[in-house]
């Protein structure tokens, strides 16, 4: 099992990226994937997930409204897209396999390495 995130960067408060996050070893469109943030000096997070198929999909309180993830099965692929990103949206966002059903509790296993967000002016 191997996931793969991108997309972080220095974005503005207000700002938008897409992260990615692009999965291989094992049979992608059965299971759902989870986003997961850990801010510096904080506990990780759970952000959203989508279940293994086109939706349903499951949101932190603090990101409903401005965060959408979406997946491209085809691509073994999810997205993340965030829109009017706060400054406590920075941190280091993770992807997993999951059962949404558990939503927002973390995962215990084995992590990537994430991609870096920061909101910053």
């Amino acid at each position: 099992v191997r996931l793969v995130e991108s997309g972080g960067g220095v974005v503005q408060p207000g700002g938008s990226l897409r992260l990615s996050c692009a999965a291989s070893g094992f049979t992608f469109g059965r299971y759902g994937i989870g986003w997961f943030r850990q801010a510096p000096g904080k506990e990780r997070e759970g952000v959203s997930c989508i279940n293994d198929s086109t939706g349903p999909t499951w949101y932190a309180d603090s990101v409903k409204g401005r965060f959408t993830i979406s997946r491209d099965n085809a691509k073994n692929t999810v997205y993340l897209q965030m829109n009017s990103l706060k400054p406590e949206g920075a941190g280091v966002y993770y992807c997993a396999p999951y059962f949404c059903s558990e939503f927002p509790t973390v995962p215990s296993g084995n992590w990537g390495q994430g991609t870096q967000v920061t909101v910053s002016s």
